[in-house]
């Protein structure tokens, strides 16, 4: 199984392309409720560089509400987190890398068999949203 749904956006910058999967992911009722920096964030508090990397906590409040009326748990597991970071292989710094989480992982963490229709359903949203991503 695939840890996540996985694409590579060119020539944008980091604000961009952060717009860009924002945009992609409430065209398929997802929205941001968390966003962390984690350059800035290991800057500070460690005094370490790193290359641009943001982790979005994205939620779809239906999908939620229902993953959370099987298995009141699996809220340790939301929001769908999206990843946005710069593709260290790209020397020219105009590749970024949109990765998020195969929602798959919750029926597999959990063994809850009645999480699959929401992992099902929040994987197609999660796809479409990538799908859109790579066709920009």
């Amino acid at each position: 199984m695939n840890l996540g749904l996985t694409t590579t956006l060119t020539d944008t910058d980091f604000a961009d392309a952060k717009q860009r999967v924002t945009d992609a992911l409430a065209d398929q009722g997802f929205g941001i409720l968390t966003e962390i920096d984690v350059q800035a964030t290991l800057k500070k508090k460690l005094d370490e560089d790193m290359e641009p990397y943001t982790i979005l906590g994205a939620c779809n409040p239906t999908l939620a509400h229902q993953a959370l009326g099987v298995q009141p748990q699996i809220g340790m597991l939301l929001p769908c987190n999206v990843v946005v970071r710069a593709d260290t292989s790209d020397t020219t710094g105009r590749s970024l890398i949109v990765e998020a989480m195969n929602p798959d992982l919750m029926v597999s963490v959990t063994g809850e068999a009645g999480l699959e229709p929401v992992a099902a359903q929040a994987s197609e949203l999660l796809g479409n949203a990538i799908a859109a991503l790579a066709g920009n």
